[in-house]
């Protein structure tokens, strides 16, 4: 499972809700990156190797949406694919009840208001 971070700040598209066609794009080494603004697709297009670094590890939660480092993450494995929680047990719970809504929205098929637009941090499906 995977969601669009944008490569500079780090911050996931998906919880800002920024879909994929409104996004600011850079390509880089042939491979098209998705950015929350163009803000940061001018900073990494000044440094990329950098950023790309600085990022490179960062999951998001499928639940709350919160970025975080791999390794700070709880892993559960979902019919055969690792999932990453931002350490909440709250957030496992709820995926448990309904991953197909939580899996699409973190791919981004379905849209998120963003996070300004919710009451608490996680949001169940309607």
């Amino acid at each position: 499972m995977k969601t669009l971070i944008c490569p500079t700040c780090g911050c996931s598209l998906v919880r800002l809700g920024i879909p994929k066609a409104k996004a600011s794009t850079s390509t880089y080494k042939g491979e098209t990156l998705y950015f929350c603004c163009d803000g940061c697709t001018n900073l990494f297009q000044a440094n990329p190797d950098k950023y790309l670094e600085q990022t490179d590890d960062l999951i998001a939660c499928p639940t709350c949406l919160a970025e975080k480092p791999k390794q700070w993450a709880t892993q559960l494995t979902v019919e055969g694919q690792d999932v990453y929680f931002c350490h909440c047990p709250h957030c496992m719970d709820l995926y448990k009840k309904d991953p197909q809504f939580y899996s699409n929205r973190l791919e981004g098929n379905i849209p998120n208001t963003s996070v300004m637009g919710h009451e608490g941090c996680c949001i169940a499906p309607d």
